[in-house]
């Protein structure tokens, strides 16, 4: 069973949002955080957002604070990453991962990660 499963990329124009979602149904390990992180074309992967398991303390880039939000379902074990406002520099395949969500979080190391969705595809454009 495939331990994450993202879902809910497409296609909007600047200034529209979408809702990507993280299943982590598959993992039954016990863990620490849930992460976000995102890969554009040409360019490294790097860390949107985090989410703690124990008290869903979050952390965000600098680059998304105020427009995006990540939360919880603990009833469907899921990890959702609402993105408003959306910019064209958003465009990125989206990825999540299972690791380190503590304080000074930017998702560096990626080795850290042990395990990874399939990603989602984010484009943003007019």
């Amino acid at each position: 069973q495939v331990p994450l499963v993202e879902s809910g990329g497409g296609s909007v124009q600047p200034g529209g949002s979408l809702r990507l979602s993280c299943a982590a149904s598959g993992f039954t390990r016990d863990y620490f955080g849930i992460a976000w992180f995102r890969q554009a074309p040409g360019k490294e992967r790097e860390g949107v957002s985090c989410i703690r398991k124990n008290d869903d303390t979050t952390y965000y880039a600098d680059s998304v604070k105020g427009r995006f939000t990540i939360s919880r379902d603990i009833t469907k074990n899921t990890v959702y990453l609402l993105m408003n406002s959306l910019k064209v520099d958003d465009t990125a395949v989206y990825y999540c991962a299972i690791g380190p969500c503590g304080d000074t979080w930017t998702g560096a190391p990626l080795r850290l990660y042990d395990y990874w969705g399939q990603g989602t595809q984010v484009t943003v454009s007019s």
